[in-house]
């Protein structure tokens, strides 16, 4: 199997947004019935996705999905999470009965959720294997002393992450929320930020999945083993996902520029998602146009990364549990920002397709409860 990958393309196949669709949506905005300005942020976000889109009016959205990427990592056995915090295969298998917090919400708002074990350590057999058919091992090394995965195991991540973007862009999804799940994937996150922003371990080691000050030094002390151990291959992507990241870092890496060459608009979530972003900026600086930060998660390697690529996220919930929650409720904001700046015609005639009828429930008048009293 060749597992070779040649970044150096990527660079060259990603285009910019359609600026002309941008200023079309600008002027579709100028001419609207409201006070100039008067919708904010919505103006920005209908006249992004109008260049992404490269057409105006802006169509609605009406196919977005939530992705989630899930891999353990070996730092998780130093005690960096907090303990008795479910695992990752738990927590996976919540999201698949519906029962995880993305997953009720994105019934919700009406997405779909996909998600793909590149490195969850359960046998093999314990997910549907549309899930965990394209796993690449189970678990990773010990970053702080060791490789995560091997150069060839890195590329072959990466292309299942392009794979996917493939897929995704070719079945019609029109917004990918992206999501995380692994024990220890913030401290790996870190250490890529860290690495990447020359920053000391200190101020990017945030508090993850809710540590105490013990856990936090023991966190701070192998984030800062993990870069040294990064910074002789800061040049090299591939090898640099290879020696502190792991499966699930280097296949999002690959779908965040396989979907910027697709033109498919993507939302980021939390502090794993910026990281692989910020990898993916190096191979290809035009990439991010194509991206939104979902939402501030209160982790400090997050908002340095955030500037590092100059993305403003759209709210600050606080949200870091991952698994794309924070990416999924900034579905609101982007779907309201379309359909007001989308040809009302269309927007009718997807309301009424989605809607169906439904029978609204009877609930008794003021009369009947009195009466019964």
């Amino acid at each position: 199997m060749d597992t070779t990958v040649d970044l150096d393309t990527f660079s060259s196949l990603v285009e910019r947004p359609d600026d002309s669709a941008r200023h079309a949506a600008e002027e579709r905005w100028q001419q609207l019935d409201k006070p100039r300005g008067g919708l904010g942020q919505l103006e920005e976000l209908g006249s992004w996705l109008a260049s992404v889109q490269g057409d105006s009016p802006v169509r609605p959205l009406t196919a977005a999905k939530v992705l989630v990427f899930a891999g353990d990592h070996g730092v998780a056995g130093l005690g960096v999470s907090r303990p008795g915090a479910p695992g990752t295969a738990q927590r996976v298998q919540a999201v698949l009965d519906g029962t995880a917090p993305v997953a009720v919400l994105a019934h919700r708002y009406g997405a779909e959720v996909r998600v793909v074990d590149l490195a969850v350590d359960a046998i093999p057999g314990t997910f549907p294997a549309e899930v965990e058919h394209q796993r690449v091992r189970r678990g990773s090394g010990r970053i702080d002393v060791e490789n995560a995965i091997s150069l060839d195991e890195a590329a072959q991540a990466f292309r299942i992450g392009t794979a996917i973007a493939d897929e995704e862009a070719d079945s019609g999804t029109d917004l990918v929320l992206l999501g995380d799940l692994g024990a220890g994937s913030t401290t790996v996150a870190a250490v890529l930020i860290g690495a990447l922003c020359g920053t000391d371990a200190a101020a990017v080691t945030g508090r993850g999945s809710g540590i105490d000050d013990r856990v936090w030094m023991v966190k701070c002390a192998t984030v800062r083993d993990a870069q040294r151990r990064a910074r002789p291959v800061l040049g090299d992507q591939l090898a640099l996902l290879a020696a502190v990241g792991g499966a699930d870092f280097a296949a999002i890496t690959g779908f965040l520029l396989q979907s910027a060459v697709r033109k498919l608009p993507v939302v980021l979530d939390g502090v794993v998602s910026a990281a692989c972003a910020l990898v993916a900026q190096r191979i290809a600086f035009r990439a991010p146009e194509w991206w939104r930060a979902g939402q501030a998660s209160g982790e400090p390697a997050q908002a340095k990364a955030f500037d590092r690529l100059t993305l403003t996220p759209l709210q600050d919930l606080g949200v870091s549990m991952g698994e794309g929650v924070g990416a999924l409720l900034a579905l609101p904001l982007l779907q309201a920002a379309t359909d007001t700046l989308a040809d009302p015609a269309e927007v009718l005639r997807i309301q009424r397709v989605t809607a169906g009828p439904k029978e609204p429930p009877r609930l008794p008048t003021a009369a009947e409860l009195l009466g019964r009293g």
